[in-house]
């Protein structure tokens, strides 16, 4: 810390800007993403002061550096820091901020400005920056002008600290600070004399007592009797990125057993890469209810939600239709009921519900048709998918879920893969630790994204459609700063596969060119152009040994081209069939 001192005392910002940082780093600040720029200089400068204990990333593209700390948030579980520059640069972060309010991720946003007298007068790169992202935030500011000032200096401590808090309780999310500095940016001498403050100043002592805060412990919740009563629910493992996904999987799995309800479980769920957890795990819900029969049959009277609801419209559907009484089991203070169903929120995380007995063996006659039913489709899937030589989207996803080493992140790309995870996606107990943006469902960012979850992390995995890549080619600028392994496995349908499926599809023109959008890339073209390996896959087996054993480093394109048109007819003639013969 003392070798921060000296240059935190060349100018006023200098030290604003020491404050600022070094209470972060004792908050438990990691990771700070810091994008170019001129009127940031003072907050570059003081962050990297602090390396190595605050790794500092300097990132050219404003959207990238966002998305990227997003994942890198993501993969750690703690606040990361992204800083620009004044002027648009600071626009650039908002549909990162918007994923991170909708995906409850926490980010620190550090935008700086010109001071409030250059403001409304034509300065260069001025924009108005207060509210800049409207209510996302979850706490939002402008700091004071820097000053040097003892109790200005407390204040700014208090206000870091506040907002790291709110960065993380009660909900976690993005806070934005507003930060104003006059001239010189640089840190050269301000005219302002610091030697008699610099005496004054004793920094163990404005620093004691801060310390990353601590959750507070939740009693227990008992079961509510309704649900001990009740022969005929279901238990909904939603979406979910649990930073503790083994014990996550437990409480559901010990929910299941002790009420004899069976676990719908989505691909984006944990509960599918821990199977031998959860001995009532259906998977292959979405097919088994394009079966109006089996659909009928299998009507709940209740159902515990656990996370956010399914991507599955058939599930939508079909639990909007059969009106069964509802929970909702999340600490978050969101609304996760889209249906606007018979709904009871309960604020609590589900490893807090207390949980008195455990039936290891199925006596429900409800919860037997079920796992009867899924045993039967998910053969009719395995056989079908096995035989299946040539290039065909939908495979990637299933044969993936079998491959990959224990633990690997995978980072699942919106619009089609999402929705071939979740039809396919075979239970495992590999542990694999998916992630995905799916808080607002967007394609922005995918690629940072993903390159911020594998940083440092174990060899990582992303599986995307051409569209969702090429939306954010300039992730792969961060290649020279990236530490790890990314593995992407590029489905190119050449457009957006996603549409074929819509009612649109039917009328082209002007389908293929405002909806099918081809690009016409060649990758290997492009993968070049950055200094990433490519390589094209033809053929499963060969993605077997590709995926098998995964690189330490770099970044690789494994491409596999497929027919958008015949991806788009085989889910139509597939989807509705494998349970269309099943009874129970």
């Amino acid at each position: 810390m003392f070798d921060l001192m000296p240059i935190a005392y060349r100018n006023v910002n200098q030290l604003w800007a020491y404050i600022l940082t070094e209470t972060l780093k004792r908050l438990g600040l990691t990771c700070a993403i810091i994008c170019p720029g001129s009127r940031s200089t003072p907050l570059a400068i003081a962050f990297a002061q602090q390396v190595p204990e605050i790794e500092a990333i300097s990132i050219l593209d404003e959207r990238s550096a966002a998305f990227f700390a997003l994942g890198q948030a993501k993969a750690t579980g703690r606040p990361v820091v992204v800083v620009c520059t004044s002027g648009t640069a600071g626009a650039n972060f908002y549909s990162a901020v918007i994923e991170a309010k909708e995906s409850r991720v926490p980010l620190l946003l550090l935008t700086t400005d010109r001071p409030p007298e250059l403001r409304d007068c034509h300065s260069g790169q001025t924009v108005d920056q207060l509210r800049l992202y409207g209510n996302y935030p979850n706490w939002q500011t402008e700091l004071a002008l820097p000053s040097a000032d003892l109790g200005m200096l407390a204040y700014l401590r208090q206000t870091v600290i506040h907002s790291w808090e709110r960065a993380q309780t009660p909900t976690k999310g993005p806070v934005h600070l507003n930060i104003p500095f006059r001239d010189p940016l640089a840190p050269v001498p301000d005219g302002i004399d610091l030697s008699y403050f610099q005496s004054q100043f004793h920094p163990e002592d404005f620093f004691a007592g801060i310390a990353n805060p601590f959750p507070i412990p939740h009693s227990l919740c008992p079961i509510p009797k309704e649900w001990k009563e009740c022969d005929r629910g279901i238990i909904i493992a939603g979406v979910a990125q649990p930073s503790q996904p083994e014990e996550y999987c437990r409480a559901i799995a010990r929910l299941s057993q002790t009420l004899q309800w069976p676990v719908l479980a989505e691909g984006l769920s944990p509960v599918r890469n821990y199977a031998e957890l959860n001995p009532y795990l259906i998977s292959t819900y979405d097919l088994i209810l394009r079966n109006q029969q089996l659909a009928k049959q299998l009507a709940p009277e209740m159902v515990i939600q656990v996370g956010e609801m399914p991507t599955s419209k058939e599930l939508r559907t079909w639990i909007d239709a059969t009106q069964p009484r509802r929970w909702v089991i999340d600490p978050s203070n969101q609304n996760l009921d889209p249906l606007h169903g018979r709904t009871t929120h309960l604020r609590i995380s589900v490893e807090d519900i207390k949980v008195e007995e455990i039936n290891l063996s199925f006596s429900s006659n409800y919860g037997k048709q079920w796992c009867d039913a899924e045993t039967k489709v998910r053969l009719v899937v395995d056989q079908t998918m096995g035989k299946i030589d040539e290039m065909i989207e939908s495979k990637a996803a299933w044969l993936i879920s079998q491959i990959l080493p224990p633990g690997t992140p995978l980072f699942i790309a919106n619009s089609m893969p999402v929705r071939d995870v979740e039809y396919f996606w075979k239970p495992n107990n590999l542990g694999v630790r998916s992630y995905f943006n799916r808080g607002a469902n967007g394609i922005d960012g995918t690629l940072s994204t993903a390159l911020g979850i594998a940083h440092r992390q174990q060899s990582s995995v992303m599986l995307t459609g051409d569209l969702a890549l090429l939306h954010d080619t300039n992730g792969f600028l961060i290649r020279n700063k990236f530490i790890g392994n990314l593995t992407i496995v590029l489905i190119n349908n050449n457009g957006g596969g996603i549409f074929e499926m819509l009612p649109v599809a039917k009328f082209d023109p002007p389908f293929e060119e405002f909806f099918g959008t081809p690009q016409d890339i060649d990758f290997a073209q492009l993968c070049a152009t950055y200094n990433v390996q490519h390589e094209l896959i033809t053929s499963w087996q060969q993605l077997q040994q590709r995926l098998n054993q995964l690189p330490t480093i770099g970044i690789r394109v494994l491409e596999l081209r497929t027919n958008r048109k015949a991806d788009a007819k085989w889910r139509q003639d597939n989807l509705r069939n494998f349970a269309v013969d099943i009874t129970i």
